[in-house]
């Protein structure tokens, strides 16, 4: 489990391209230490396993359905991405419980600067719509942010300077895809009542 505080912003440093599958090679001095074959990474918001680590490297093998699903595909040598270790038991969940299981892929649509922040507007999947809500948690890219505005086939999200310079989202640009994962909670929710409807149907 991820909390969507970004630790570092890494580099991808190697693809290899595999029949059904891409091999990733990533920098991130933060995030390879102690880290061990087997233990789980964030990139981009995206839970991927360590195949190997040397020195502040690592490599994570991700599948055709992975890369289908994600914008993971869509990287290359010398792309930024984000990068978080999983959350350990008893640490602060400072920002909200984050799977690393990407629900679907937005696109930036608009970038609004102010003087202390920018609002970016993303496009959303009809199929997530219903999970975003004002002032709602959605997961973009692996950074836990809160809906501003929550429309039918978009959102918006306010971003803090620190935001804007510790994470992709700080050099992403109109026309670029994103990483989603809506909040998990809500999908069970969603869940719970759609059984008890059917069970109280039947009932009937």
């Amino acid at each position: 489990m991820f909390t969507g505080i970004v630790e570092e912003l890494g580099e991808v440093t190697a693809v290899e391209t595999l029949d059904d599958a891409c091999r990733f090679g990533l920098r991130g001095p933060v995030v390879t230490q102690g880290a061990k074959h087997g233990d789980s990474i964030a990139v981009n918001g995206v839970c991927l396993t360590v195949v190997d680590h040397e020195g502040d490297e690592f490599t994570a093998d991700v599948m055709a359905e992975t890369l289908n699903r994600s914008s993971l595909g869509a990287l290359a040598v010398g792309s930024r991405v984000n990068l978080e270790r999983p959350t350990a038991v008893g640490d602060r969940l400072g920002g909200h419980i984050v799977q690393g299981h990407v629900d679907g892929t937005g696109e930036i649509l608009d970038r609004t600067p102010s003087e202390h922040w920018e609002i970016v507007k993303i496009s959303l999947p009809a199929q997530l719509s219903r999970y975003v809500v004002e002032k709602g948690s959605i997961t973009v890219d692996g950074i836990s942010l809160t809906v501003v505005d929550a429309g039918r086939d978009h959102f918006t999200v306010s971003l803090i300077p620190t935001t804007l310079a510790l994470t992709t989202l700080g050099i992403k640009k109109p026309g670029d895809p994103v990483n989603l994962e809506v909040d998990v909670i809500a999908k069970y929710v969603e869940r719970m009542l759609g059984d008890r409807v059917a069970d109280e149907g039947v009932t009937r």
